[in-house]
């Protein structure tokens, strides 16, 4: 089931009906091409037309931010949880090893991501791993590095870039990756799994808090995109609501 969340089709399910979905996806070979949308990218999305054009053309759309899942429900829209990339990630490598599938990690440093290779190795084993490769390269090695990607066999591909720089890559090259049965952006989540940067106490997830901790983490780097994009965010989800609100005045009137 799909909700019209401000022109985007996010996906209503729980994170069990998400790995359901994916697994049954790769089981009958089939492709879906998978983002993430928080606070900060559906304010990017209203300027950024390619990037809009690249999220909402995704078959499967989770609400990453807590925040998400709230202004969803404000608007009188039923989305049931959270599905947040830097949980989903680690549930799909186990599924990997459980099912025999392959991964390849692109993004982050050389050192990030041999690190990530590393935890996954050590917990699960070399044969999950279909191949790597830090994220800094240029719009002309897109192809090759594409390319390198379906060639190397893998199932699932993870790509920790930031954003629109990930999701514009998986969707540029969708033909070039539609062997790949399973793409998803996961932004910082490398940083996480290599531990390079922490991840926020579980009540502060579960109150929405993450970005405060994120932003106490780095400051100078993010405080310019939680306040003022937190800020734009408030202000579009209170658009809709009066909107909504005078549409259904209108009617009545009728």
């Amino acid at each position: 089931m799909k909700v019209d969340l401000l022109n985007i089709p996010l996906d209503a399910l729980t994170m069990e009906e998400t790995v359901y979905k994916i697994n049954h996806a790769i089981e009958n070979d089939r492709k879906i091409n998978h983002v993430v949308i928080n606070a900060g990218k559906v304010v990017l999305m209203q300027k950024d037309r390619q990037l809009y054009e690249s999220v909402v053309s995704a078959d499967l759309i989770n609400a990453d931010g807590q925040s998400i899942v709230w202004a969803a429900r404000f608007l009188g829209l039923i989305i049931p949880e959270r599905v947040a990339g830097a949980d989903l990630m680690p549930q799909l490598v186990n599924l990997a090893y459980k099912k025999n599938y392959t991964c390849y990690f692109l993004g982050a440093s050389q050192t990030v991501v041999e690190k990530v290779v590393d935890v996954f190795k050590t917990k699960y084993g070399g044969k999950i791993i279909a191949g790597f490769r830090n994220g800094y390269f240029s719009k002309e090695d897109e192809k090759s590095i594409a390319r390198e990607i379906a060639e190397s066999g893998a199932q699932i591909l993870f790509v920790a870039i930031t954003s629109p720089k990930k999701e514009n890559f998986l969707f540029d090259h969708r033909d070039s990756l539609k062997s790949v049965n399973f793409t998803m952006g996961v932004g910082g989540t490398f940083d996480v799994i290599a531990g390079v940067t922490l991840r926020a106490p579980l009540w502060m997830q579960k109150c929405g808090l993450e970005w405060l901790y994120r932003l106490l983490q780095e400051p100078s780097r993010l405080w310019q995109r939680y306040f003022i994009g937190n800020s734009k965010f408030i202000q579009l989800i209170l658009e809709a609501k009066l909107k909504s609100l005078r549409l259904i005045r209108h009617q009545n009137q009728i």
